[in-house]
């Protein structure tokens, strides 16, 4: 196949800065249309992987972790519902997609269409490579009952999609399927009423005679949310969040769950900076509740256990396992009591940017954990690659590696960082305990590294306030080295503070407005010599005029509720950046 030949050529092409082209993960089989591999992707709301969700999910265990590879170091690059569905369906940042809320104007399925990704996106590229597309649950907030055929989604043989104001109600959902009108099922438990539009769509695509993508989103473990009945018209009225509702046979279990007591849960000294460093001491009574919180979300999370067991038995039956990659993934993570925070996503620290990420598949390493970097924006490429398909040069990621042959590759090469970025506000969810419910100014860029030995966050926020977290010495980003409390400072490295933080300044500039092989190869654009492919590189000495007095700062002139280019300082592709090539500086216009 002509496009197979020459997607294979251009991955190859795309590696060769690396002076090396990595084997293909796919047998020559795979690309032939009538065996190239099935993909069911599950897709929870909120769930957290610090929060020790996965420890309570027997089954999910059973099917996908001991039989595939859990990747541990896997990041939404935006903590937020929507922005980040669309990051991950695209293959895009945030910053590109311009989808950055879940509520027009900023965010929402209206954005979405507004954007042109309607035409543009994974399942629209799945049917132009020969697939069938399926989709069933939550695809984007602000796709409601007025709007969800104005326009219809794109790319989907069959689609059966939650609907607002009614997603996040667990027993009072309503789905819409095809080109039909919504359908209420008030009374019935939304992931049971999912799970059999799931296992309805794996029949149909079994018996068709193309290989199939089956997305499932449930809204486990996200809060229940009640609007009143003219919210998602006038969006001034009330919004009620409250703990999950677990289906009744779930009710009983885990009686003594308690949130982790983590060295960050609910701190005696106030952390972080912003408005999270205002936050006020939970008492026992706030405590105990979110306590209560954190259960309902574990026994929510019991009809997802019990749902992909359900889909590998009947994908087993069929005889198609062995051909079949699943995929198990969150939007984003979450927080309830760290850093004093009552129950939410929106911010950078890891609880919420740190997501699971399973697959298990065709050449898929068994009961295995990699530490490979990988981000929501690798996905999308991750998919087309296992197909056979070609990469788009747009892509703001790469294909993540599925066997071992490329993870033992990956690990010498890949890169070791992931572009965060937020814009807007932050909402505590679950009871009001007082204080403010949401936090306007909560825009920020941030970066995550992780390499040998070295493993931080580095984050500017839209007042300026910057924030440098050392998570091999302090997993809970509780010390912030940038804080005016740390003097003398400290040495990174064997290297002071200053030097460490203006290498990082300069990557995060860099990335917080990248496009394309630029956010996977960012070092190339400080150093188009391809002489830096890590922080170690760039900590040599002969670049510390470079980076401390050469390079601009990553700032914002003010703060925004979504993405206007002019509050975010300097631009990497307008205002010129000053690079290193060998032993000269040059700018790049």
């Amino acid at each position: 196949m002509i496009w197979s030949s020459l997607f294979w050529a251009n991955w190859g092409m795309n590696l060769a800065g690396h002076q090396q082209v990595l084997p293909s993960p796919l047998s020559p089989q795979l690309e032939q249309p009538t065996t190239r591999p099935n993909i069911v992707f599950i897709l929870t709301d909120d769930q957290d992987l610090h929060l020790d969700s996965l420890e309570y999910l027997p089954l999910i265990r059973k099917h996908l972790s001991e039989e595939g590879t859990f990747y541990r170091r896997h990041y939404c690059t935006i903590a937020l519902c929507c922005p980040s569905r669309v990051s991950l369906w695209t293959g895009k940042a945030a910053h590109n997609t311009n989808v950055t809320d879940v509520n027009p104007p900023y965010g929402g399925y209206p954005k979405f269409v507004s954007q042109g990704l309607n035409d543009n996106f994974l399942p629209v590229w799945l049917q132009e490579a020969g697939y069938s597309t399926y989709y069933t649950g939550k695809l984007f907030n602000s796709h409601t009952v007025d709007n969800y055929d104005s326009p219809h989604v794109n790319g989907f043989t069959g689609s059966d999609f939650l609907l607002d104001p009614f997603t996040y109600q667990y027993l009072n959902s309503t789905y819409q399927r095809n080109q039909e009108a919504p359908v209420s099922h008030q009374g019935e438990h939304t992931t049971d009423v999912l799970a059999q539009k799931a296992y309805g769509f794996l029949e149909d695509a079994i018996t068709d005679d193309k290989p199939f993508f089956l997305a499932i989103a449930p809204i486990a473990p996200h809060s229940n949310v009640e609007f009143d009945p003219l919210a998602h018209v006038d969006k001034s009225l009330k919004v009620n969040f409250t703990a999950p509702i677990p289906a009744k046979r779930h009710a009983h279990l885990f009686p003594d769950a308690k949130v982790p007591r983590t060295a960050s849960f609910n701190p005696e000294e106030p952390s972080g900076v912003n408005w999270i460093n205002t936050l006020p001491r939970q008492s026992q009574a706030n405590i105990d509740y979110n306590d209560h919180f954190y259960r309902e979300r574990l026994r929510a999370l019991q009809g997802v256990d019990e749902l992909v067991e359900g889909v590998v038995n009947r994908l087993q039956h069929h005889g198609v396992l062995d051909d079949t990659y699943i995929i198990y993934s969150a939007d984003n993570g979450y927080h309830i009591g760290q850093h004093r925070m009552q129950p939410g996503k929106e911010c950078g620290y890891e609880e919420d940017i740190n997501v699971p990420l399973i697959i298990r598949g065709p050449g898929v390493p068994k009961n295995t954990t990699t530490e490979i970097v990988t981000s929501h924006t690798d996905l999308a490429p991750t998919i087309l690659e296992l197909i056979g398909a070609p990469l788009r040069a747009d892509f703001d990621g790469e294909a993540i590696p599925t066997t071992k042959i490329t993870m033992d590759e990956a690990s010498l090469i890949r890169h070791e960082h992931v572009n965060v970025e937020y814009w807007g506000f932050a909402m505590q969810e679950g009871k009001h305990w007082g204080g403010d419910r949401i936090h306007l100014n909560n825009t920020y860029k941030a970066l995550r590294i992780v390499g040998k030995p070295y493993n931080f966050y580095y984050s500017v926020w839209c007042n300026n306030e910057h924030e440098l977290y050392d998570l091999n010495d302090d997993p809970g980003q509780l010390k912030n080295l940038l804080g005016t409390h740390n003097k003398p400072d400290p040495i990174l490295l064997g290297f002071p503070l200053e030097k460490v933080t203006a290498r990082l300044d300069a990557l995060l500039f860099v990335l917080k407005s990248c496009k394309g092989r630029t956010c996977i190869e960012p070092w190339r654009a400080l150093h188009p010599a391809g002489n830096v492919a890590d922080l170690h590189d760039a900590l040599s000495p002969r670049f510390d005029q470079f980076y401390e007095i050469q390079q601009k700062r990553v700032e914002y002139t003010r703060c925004e509720a979504g993405y206007i280019r002019d509050a975010e300082g300097p631009q990497f592709e307008t205002d010129g950046l000053v690079f290193r090539h060998d032993n000269h500086w040059s700018h790049w216009v």
